[in-house]
């Protein structure tokens, strides 16, 4: 729900089809979660994680059909953003469903996730001004997705252990995956910024990401807060994404 009114609000900053980028990318969040939950299912049992649907009693089956369910719906409502912006969102999709198919195991899982989020602002652009968005604003996408993925693998990695997950954050252990999350919003922050909101920003950032890192499974609500932020200085400063 966050990242599709994050996406809603951007798209409306530029003039574009705010209505049909949120349901492709609600679809599309949908798929991603709900594969996910499908595919790590004995993961999740084994790990004891019963807030998760099939551990808690749903279906495998009823789970898989909602996750093709969603993922049909996002490649209908993509089509309709334009063959350019629609494009560009399934493929950012599809590296989630990368991730989740296996290679959130590997030293490069952080790949989906720094592509898939620094492809979102292409997406916005491409549906409303119709032009890639620019490097910077890419960049700031990417590095977001490593802040993001950084985190929401922290409360897990104990988990990861057992079931045999080893993607880069678990290979790197918690306190360089810290300091690398950190460092990516940080820098995210860093280039949405200008001027004299750079040192403000950047300290308001990593006090809400170390805040986040005070409890279990909060880590990765720091990060969508710090996404809130940098949305508002994009969409403070609508005019560059225009351009």
């Amino acid at each position: 729900m966050a990242v599709t009114a994050l996406a809603a609000a951007l798209t409306s900053a530029v003039d574009g089809p705010t209505l049909t980028v949120a349901a492709a990318v609600l679809a599309g969040q949908l798929s991603v979660g709900w594969s996910n939950d499908w595919i790590d299912a004995d993961r999740d049992r084994t790990a004891g994680r019963t807030d998760k649907p099939i551990p808690a009693g749903l279906s495998a089956a009823l789970v898989r059909t909602a996750a093709f369910s969603a993922l049909a719906a996002c490649v209908g409502l993509s089509a309709l953003m334009g063959l350019a912006a629609g494009s560009a969102h399934l493929a950012a999709v599809a590296g989630a469903w990368l991730y989740n198919l296996g290679l959130k195991s590997t030293v490069w899982s952080f790949v989906p996730y720094a592509g898939s989020f620094g492809l979102l602002p292409s997406v916005i652009t491409l549906a409303g001004p119709g032009h890639l968005a620019p490097a910077w604003a890419t960049a700031a996408g990417a590095l977001l997705g490593v802040g993001a993925h950084g985190a929401n693998v922290l409360p897990d990695l104990a988990a990861d252990a057992l079931t045999g997950v080893r993607g880069l954050p678990q290979r790197l252990g918690r306190i360089p995956t810290t300091v690398l999350s950190g460092a990516a919003l940080l820098g995210a922050t860093q280039l949405l910024a200008r001027g004299s909101e750079r040192l403000w920003l950047g300290i308001a950032s990593l006090t809400v990401f170390g805040l986040g890192l005070t409890r279990p499974r909060t880590a990765f609500l720091s990060v969508l807060a710090v996404a809130a932020l940098d949305v508002g200085l994009l969409l403070a400063h609508s005019d560059r994404l225009k351009a």
